[in-house]
């Protein structure tokens, strides 16, 4: 579980609510909290968002923001370590056995592109073309990642644009409706704070929501293809015949030393 992005976003609410609660004579009462509720505001800021997303990406994009949230609340999906480790056995077996041997290996492998790799060194394929093909699939995956976190960005400018047009809109109902001799002016204060109000709406969304969730889900991506590069150099190694403890240091470089560095419980630490 990412316990730094859960961590990070109830810490930014909390401080955020505590600060509300300083702003009148007394600390931490209901009251002040309920001055920054208004059910217009949350229906224009987030309303509106939601449906700029909606006109702005296909239904395929949308539906996808459920598999999103698994995404970046997983930070074990990728080990490197541990892909080198696959590759290593790998080289093993093929340099005692030969490439055909890998076959039952590719078969039970559960990461559908390590699989892919796999069988087109096993199938004997040209290993320019088959090169080719493992960075085509790396590019096009990293593309689709960068979609699905273009459409936070894009909910994170639209925010706080639709917390000025909430504004506009209080503030254009409050002069309209305003008559000074009638005593109107003493309203003042209180629709300018409903008015002002959309624009906090746009800015908790834009910064403390979607900006997070795009952050996270390109470091995943970061990590995936990360681990999927590994895995092609070391393929590609097999299939040239790569010792087995040279293929280990080889692939190793693609670490940061502190990564490298250390056995059992130390690997992989940061």
């Amino acid at each position: 579980m990412n316990i730094t992005y859960i961590i990070g976003v109830v810490a930014a609410f909390g401080v955020m609510v505590v600060g509300m609660m300083q702003g009148g004579e007394q600390f931490l009462t209901p009251d002040q909290i309920m001055n920054f509720v208004d059910g217009a505001s949350v229906f224009i800021t987030i309303g509106c968002t939601f449906a700029v997303l909606i006109a702005s990406f296909p239904i395929p994009t949308l539906s996808s923001i459920p598999k999103h949230f698994a995404v970046l609340m997983n930070t074990k999906k990728y080990d490197p370590l541990s892909v080198i480790e696959k590759l290593v056995e790998l080289a093993q077996v093929a340099r005692k056995n030969g490439l055909l041997a890998l076959e039952e290996m590719g078969n039970q492998e559960s990461d559908p592109f390590f699989k892919q790799c796999i069988m087109l060194v096993v199938d004997n394929n040209d290993a320019d073309q088959a090169r080719e093909i493992m960075m085509n699939d790396i590019e096009q995956a990293s593309a689709r990642h960068e979609s699905a976190a273009g459409m936070y960005d894009k909910a994170s400018s639209v925010a706080p644009a639709f917390g000025m047009v909430g504004t506009l809109v209080g503030l254009i109902n409050m002069l309209k409706g305003m008559d000074i001799e009638a005593g109107g002016a003493s309203s003042i204060g209180t629709s300018m704070g409903t008015a002002l109000i959309t624009t906090l709406y746009g800015c908790v969304l834009a910064h403390m929501i979607f900006g997070p969730i795009a952050t996270q889900l390109r470091q995943r991506d970061e990590e995936e293809m990360l681990c999927k590069l590994i895995i092609v150099e070391g393929i590609m190694s097999i299939q040239s015949g790569a010792n087995p403890k040279f293929l280990r240091e080889k692939l190793l470089t693609f670490l940061s030393q502190k990564q490298r560095g250390g056995e059992g419980g130390k690997k992989g630490k940061e």
